[in-house]
């Protein structure tokens, strides 16, 4: 569509063209139903065949193992923050985190209400600009998990490989969901906003090794337990189904162009364009990031003041370069480039940063 725009927003992201034309067309008579999907039963056979999809795209795009379950949970990521903790953590045992930034504090913050929880490595003395290996992170005796955020969306950090440590792994992929794999064997959770790299808002993605449900023998308010929402199919209650079905489209485009393994190479290929942008400019343009781990995600970057921060920001709208603003807790420039960002965005805002900084020095 030629009025389109580059969303470079980190959430709600940026959906496939074809996703969004063919959710239009369905809209008001969904398959000749005489009604829109959205209006359907969630009990209906309609819904159940989207759902079902929706479930077994995403095993077979990341290679999901038999012994985990697939959930729709309202709530976003933030609620999980808080779930993950409340299912698994009791009086004989903690949670490790790796405090990364802004996302994990929060997760943080809301687990040490229903358990003890320390942080096996903590990245506040270096800004949040960096990650640790291996050998970095401390796990103390009796630890359940290791909480990690695999990418941090306002700092601009990535993992680019999940720790390999004693015990298993919860990982909050919201904002990297889809882009990459997932080594199964280390990890107990796996979660995920969808609208940061998949869908709309509105939901989380969960996926839960099955027999964490044998593990939990507290009680829990009924939402708020998984093994609800593992026995039944996501359908405790109504489901969010405009963020299952539009996520089921994206997963289906996904498939169509290559799958996650391709994800990732073009992730790899859109962000080194932008990186080199960054490191050929002469110190015009900075990343406070340490380069292991620079996200492919969502790159930051700052200009020499704040004026021309101001000014940049201001004229990359005027060239239809929306949401390049930074988080307000931090400042400067984000791009998040998430799948569905075509690589004509990535080099359009690149051509943008050249001639800015040509006319600006």
């Amino acid at each position: 569509m030629s009025n389109r725009k580059y969303n470079f927003c980190p959430g709600p992201c940026t959906l496939p063209v074809e996703v969004l034309e063919e959710t239009q067309s369905e809209l008001v008579d969904y398959h000749g139903s005489g009604m829109s999907l959205i209006e359907t039963s969630h009990r209906s056979d309609a819904f159940a065949d989207v759902h079902n999809e929706a479930v077994s795209l995403a095993r077979e795009l990341i290679s999901i193992p038999d012994d985990f379950a697939v959930c729709f949970v309202q709530g976003g990521a933030t609620l999980q923050f808080a779930m993950t903790a409340m299912n698994l953590l009791n009086s004989s045992n903690k949670g490790g985190y790796i405090n990364s930034g802004h996302w994990a504090k929060l997760a943080i913050n809301d687990a040490s209400v229903y358990g003890e929880v320390y942080k096996a490595w903590d990245g506040e003395a270096a800004n949040y600009t960096k990650l640790p290996g291996n050998g970095d992170i401390e796990i103390q005796s009796g630890t359940r998990y290791l909480h990690i955020t695999t990418n941090e969306t306002i700092g601009g950090v990535q993992f680019p490989e999940f720790p390999n440590v004693d015990v298993p792994l919860i990982a909050d992929m919201s904002s990297d969901y889809f882009s990459r794999m997932v080594p199964w064997d280390r990890v107990d959770i796996v979660y995920g906003g969808v609208q940061k790299n998949l869908g709309p808002s509105g939901m989380a993605m969960v996926i839960i090794r099955k027999s964490i449900a044998d593990e939990i023998s507290k009680k829990l308010p009924t939402y708020l337990d998984y093994r609800v929402h593992i026995s039944g199919n996501s359908l405790y209650n109504t489901p969010p189904v405009f963020s299952i079905y539009v996520t089921g489209k994206v997963l289906k485009w996904l498939k169509a162009n290559g799958g996650v393994k391709k994800m990732a190479e073009i992730a790899t290929e859109k962000s080194q364009v932008l990186y080199r942008a960054l490191d050929n400019s002469d110190g015009f343009y900075s990343s406070p990031v340490d380069v292991s781990h620079r996200s492919k995600m969502n790159v930051v970057f700052l200009l020499p003041n704040q004026e021309l921060e101001s000014k940049f920001l201001a004229e990359a709208q005027q060239e239809g370069l929306e949401n390049l603003a930074g988080h307000r807790s931090v400042g400067g420039i984000r791009a998040s480039i998430y799948n569905a960002m075509p690589f004509e965005g990535v080099e359009t805002l690149v051509s943008f940063m050249d001639e800015f900084r040509a006319a600006n020095t």
